[in-house]
């Protein structure tokens, strides 16, 4: 059987080994803890990420890189945004031949405002390097490693990786959709995670589904706008990696994203909910990358905006509440009809050129 390599052992990196050897791969796991490889390989289960599921015996793990991704020629990488600088250059010393790498982890880099197939690209060799494929969509760990049936979207510049990877995971409770628009993919997969902490802050707040309903309706017009400047297809966001996700994302409890803004509305503070978390919330990052990113590229992100201040300004949450309700009033989709526009007509002086 072929092996893939997997970095990361956290519940997302679990599933989706899982999936891969429910396929038929023999799956090796690189995790930084003796415990965690020891437990996967000889238990066959990983109870701090997935308590009660059982792994498939295809999959091992080891806390030795070169051991995980020998002989291999597909790396699917699930480290928190954070990690990528100091996990990338290891793996990049490490590569003895070219391979596809598959991230499916969903941030943007503050400061360098790089998504992370930029990253990637940035630290690992071009001779090292045949691809680079996003994996995102509406996807809880918990109920993928369930088996229940779940959709996602990968994409990539490579027409081909992109379909390779598609015949790597697809199967029949894992169904994969193709999109060759990587920017939107990874910039809808990232800034879903802040109208989560929304909405989790919004709920913890004792607000309603109104308040829901608007916050992920104005938050989806935010993520358009941005990604359009950045030159995503505006369609992406009306699929798997935009509204799929942000349904997911901003209605369950599953959402690490969700349950931290849920305890940051009831009062605790964002160090305070970290701490406590044991798992990366990317959504903190990524508020403060966005809000970097609207500033730098002149655009409307009110939501995101509050957000930042109650992260990082120690806003109230409730007067954030109430500076957004208060706002000059707007046409509903004027702004996102210019984001259209613009695309249809670069797409036409494309087609033209």
């Amino acid at each position: 059987m072929k092996k893939i390599a997997v970095l990361g052992a956290g519940s997302w990196g679990t599933a989706l080994a899982i999936v891969l050897a429910d396929n038929g791969y023999n799956v090796s796991v690189w995790t930084r803890r003796p415990e965690q490889a020891l437990e996967i390989t000889g238990q066959k289960t990983n109870k701090k990420y997935l308590p009660g599921i059982n792994l498939p015996e295809n999959i091992t793990a080891n806390t030795k890189m070169e051991d995980v991704i020998n002989g291999v020629d597909t790396i699917v990488l699930v480290t928190p945004t954070l990690s990528m600088r100091e996990v990338l250059p290891k793996l990049n010393e490490k590569l003895q031949n070219p391979v596809t790498i598959i991230h499916a982890s969903k941030g943007i880099e503050p400061d360098s405002l790089k998504r992370i197939s930029e990253i990637i690209e940035e630290e690992v060799e071009e001779k090292h390097l045949k691809s680079v494929v996003v994996l995102s969509g509406p996807s809880h760990a918990e109920e993928v490693s369930l088996r229940q049936p779940t959709t996602v979207t990968v994409s990539s510049k490579d027409k081909q990786a992109c379909e390779d990877a598609q015949d790597l995971f697809i199967n029949n409770y894992f169904r994969v959709y193709t999109n060759q628009d990587i920017i939107g993919v990874e910039i809808g997969g990232a800034l879903k995670n802040i109208i989560a902490l929304g909405a989790g802050i919004s709920d913890g707040l004792g607000h309603g589904d109104n308040s829901k309903a608007a916050l992920m309706t104005r938050g989806l017009a935010e993520i358009t706008r941005l990604g359009g400047q950045l030159g995503a297809n505006p369609l992406t966001f009306a699929g798997l990696t935009g509204i799929g996700d942000l349904i997911v994302t901003c209605t369950s409890t599953h959402s690490r994203n969700w349950r931290a803004g849920y305890a940051i509305g009831q009062g605790k503070k964002l160090d305070e909910v970290l701490s406590g978390m044991g798992m990366a919330v990317e959504g903190v990052r990524t508020t403060l990358a966005a809000s970097q990113l609207a500033e730098r590229y002149g655009v409307s992100m009110p939501i995101t905006s509050e957000l930042y201040k109650v992260l990082f300004k120690n806003k109230n949450p409730k007067h954030a509440v109430d500076d957004l309700m208060k706002r000059d009033r707007t046409h509903e989709v004027e702004d996102l009809t210019s984001v259209f526009a613009t695309q249809l007509m670069d797409q036409s002086k494309e087609n033209n050129q």
